[in-house]
């Protein structure tokens, strides 16, 4: 398995660079943002959203916000403080995808909330997003502890009202919070829940490491998923969410299918109560919640037989991160390794079909992903952190995928004196106004 040596190869491409970036400052509050030189003009007029990702640097991190425009490029618009560190995980090469995860950044439009982790100073930062200018976000209080070490990823229930978090360190646990419009984020009692591993911080990974924390589509679950260390298997493991938003004492730990390795990201296939998670070491797995068969004292059982299932992307190196597209009704996987989209099919029995592949760039590092829907068109997302720029891919239709921009990341960053290494860079997430 070419896991640990492709996912960190460290390969940094140049590409154009643009204007640079409005700045603002922590404390920030009501003044106006602090620039530096000029900003650049919205695509076609006024922006319809915005796509969020995190500098991640351990010297202070950084909010990256780029506007959306109706024809779904970006252009980068703001950059501003969060107020805590950023932090890389242990491993060896280093190299991207810092925090071995997905959902280090994720917004909300029912909330009008983008919250962020600081993984450096065991912090989580929460944002009010403006509906009319999705750039000019403002933050909610101050950032709080995130209820462990060395905080990985996020989930925001439907209402957009409570943030959940997924710490992979030394102290590793999901912690939940009531987003209060003046305070921030506000702890729940009762929602702090070990997840029980053997790790250190910052985390050691990528194999082993805590991933990624989804809501079930009902909002009745909490989900984490754990890499395995191979040939042990990794495990998703879930909690009962109460009506307080306080967990159930104990997780049900689920194991992929035969196959199965390194859950990675989660994608929750409406309407059927299931979860497509990527798998690093094989492609992709299915788990039917109908069909589990987990336990409540966190040891891993396998799947009960039935529709869950593991499924290989034959010359994938590390594919680990995911999205839904609404208009074409299909996932869309992001391999780091070979630098491929992968567009998937799951049937009504929740079999996966691979429909078409789109090669971005041999070492360009695509990994983190999200799909914004604008007017009646998708459009993908990709964070290639090895060549410092966002890949916009527009979805037309199944099997119909076109690249329609290379935004270049390094360029505007440097002429607003912002530091960006493509080893830290992680995260995204994308608002589109209502």
């Amino acid at each position: 398995m070419k896991f640990s040596s492709v996912v960190f190869s460290a390969l940094l491409a140049s590409v154009a660079s643009a204007g640079p970036i409005f700045r603002r400052q922590h404390n920030s509050t009501q003044g106006q943002d602090q620039r530096s030189g000029t900003a650049m003009s919205a695509p076609n007029g006024r922006a319809v959203g915005a796509a969020f990702f995190i500098t991640n640097e351990p010297n202070g991190n950084q909010l990256i916000a780029a506007d959306i425009g109706a024809d779904g490029r970006l252009t980068l618009r703001r950059a501003i403080d969060t107020g805590g560190l950023g932090a890389h995980g242990i491993t060896n090469p280093n190299g991207p995808d810092p925090l071995f995860s997905q959902g280090a950044v994720k917004a909300s439009a029912t909330g009008r909330i983008v919250a962020v982790v600081n993984a450096g100073s065991n912090t989580l930062s929460v944002f009010r997003i403006n509906p009319n200018d999705p750039t000019d976000v403002r933050q909610i209080g101050k950032p709080v502890g995130s209820g462990g070490e060395f905080p990985v990823s996020l989930a925001i229930n439907n209402a957009g009202n409570i943030v959940c978090s997924l710490n992979g360190g030394e102290v590793n646990s999901v912690s939940c919070f009531k987003v209060d419009q003046q305070r921030g984020l506000v702890p729940i009692a009762n929602s702090n829940r070990s997840l029980r591993l053997h790790q250190t911080t910052p985390a050691t990974g990528p194999a082993g490491s805590a991933s990624h924390v989804v809501f079930s589509e009902d909002n009745r679950q909490l989900i984490a998923s754990v890499k395995g260390v191979p040939p042990q298997p990794g495990f998703l493991a879930v909690w009962d969410v109460r009506n307080d938003g306080s967990l159930s004492q104990d997780f049900r730990a689920i194991a992929p299918a035969r196959g199965g390795l390194l859950p990675f990201s989660m994608t929750v296939i409406p309407g059927k109560n299931a979860i497509l998670a990527t798998d690093a070491g094989l492609g992709f797995s299915i788990f039917d919640f109908a069909e589990q068969a987990g336990n409540g004292n966190g040891n891993a059982t396998s799947v009960a037989a039935g529709r869950s299932s593991a499924f290989a992307i034959n010359g994938q190196d590390a594919t680990c991160w995911s999205s839904f597209s609404p208009k074409t009704n299909n996932f869309y996987l992001t391999d780091i390794g070979t630098a491929i989209v992968t567009e998937i099919n799951i049937d009504n029995n929740l079999k996966g079909t691979i429909v078409k592949q789109y090669p971005q760039g041999r070492g360009s590092g695509t990994i983190d992903n999200d799909i914004a829907t604008v007017g009646d068109n998708d459009f993908m997302y990709v964070l290639s952190a090895n060549a410092t720029r966002i890949d916009v891919l527009s979805l037309n239709g199944p099997g119909q995928a076109r690249n329609i921009q290379q935004l270049d990341i390094a360029g505007p960053a440097r002429a607003s004196g912002i530091n960006i290494d493509a080893n830290n860079l992680q995260g995204m997430a994308t608002f589109i106004t209502k």
